[in-house]
C-alpha cells in the first residue's frame, strides 16, 4: 500500500460535507440551498477527478 494522498482525503472530506448540507438544506426546505451545495460538490468531484487525471499523466499515481 502505497502512501496517503492528503490531498485526495481533503476532496473526500469536502464532498461528504457538501453532500450532507444537501441534506440539511433539504431538511430545512431550502431549495436554494440545495442547489448551491449541489454545484460545490460537483466542483469537488471535478477538481478531485481533474487532480487525479493530472497526477496520474505525470506519473505519480
Amino acid at each position: 500500500m502505497g502512501s496517503i494522498k492528503w490531498i485526495f482525503v481533503l476532496y473526500s472530506l469536502g464532498a461528504i460535507l457538501s453532500m450532507a448540507l444537501i441534506g440539511i438544506a433539504i431538511a430545512l426546505r431550502n431549495i436554494p440551498l440545495v442547489f448551491i451545495f449541489l454545484i460545490l460538490l460537483f466542483v469537488i468531484m471535478g477538481f478531485g477527478f481533474k487532480t487525479k487525471k493530472k497526477m496520474r499523466d505525470e506519473g505519480l499515481l
